[in-house]
């Protein structure tokens, strides 16, 4: 039975996730302001924060909750967060484009610091989307670990993006979202390479 389930796991997890795109497509199709647009903008971008930061979870869970169920099934399954991601990503960056509606007013906010931060964020996503199947990791081996490292600087690109479309001044959103990473993460590297040690006893033979 355990067998049966798991082999059904990325099908119903894979339904989960998309759900909310049902909806957020239906909008974008739908929509014929740009406000509408920003509404799409809005949703697409913080459900590819979301899942990026559930993909980023599962190491410091574990290392918390050492022997729980949930953070080992969530490592298990991070790379179906961590496609839905680059996929609520990629709709961000469509409703964007269709805002814009020219490659004139792409190019000329380009360089801002909540725009090219974007940008960089969805450039390290596609190499990480491409090679997120098994035959890739297989052919990568050990550089495919090395390759999604880089995970960690988009998520931070994320970060400066969400935080600096506020102009700053209302952060709250993006702090709720990235505070229990950023709070696992601080905890990981304290334990690691911060925490007390007990010397060692080495016993005369």
């Amino acid at each position: 039975m355990s067998k049966y389930l798991s082999a059904l796991t990325p099908y119903w997890l894979w339904a989960l996730l998309s759900l909310p795109a049902l909806g957020l497509v239906s909008e974008l199709l739908a929509a014929t302001t740009p406000k509408q647009i920003d509404g799409v903008m809005h949703g697409t971008g913080e459900f590819a924060a979301r899942f990026l930061i559930i993909s980023l979870l599962a190491s410091p869970l574990m290392l918390l909750f050492k022997g729980w169920r949930g953070p080992r099934w969530l490592r298990k399954n991070r790379r179906y967060f961590g496609v839905a991601a680059f996929g609520y990503g990629a709709l961000h960056l469509v409703a964007y484009v269709m805002k814009q509606g020219s490659l004139t007013k792409i190019l000329g906010e380009a360089t801002e610091l909540e725009i090219w931060t974007g940008w960089v964020a969805f450039a390290i996503f596609l190499p990480l989307a491409a090679t997120s199947f098994d035959a890739a990791i297989r052919a990568l081996g050990p550089r495919w670990k090395n390759l999604q490292r880089a995970t960690y600087g988009a998520a931070v690109l994320v970060l400066i993006h969400w935080a600096a479309q506020e102009d700053w001044r209302s952060i709250t959103p993006a702090l709720v979202h990235f505070g229990p990473l950023i709070g696992l993460e601080l905890y990981r590297i304290w334990y690691w390479y911060l925490r007390p040690r007990k010397p060692r006893v080495v016993t005369a033979q």
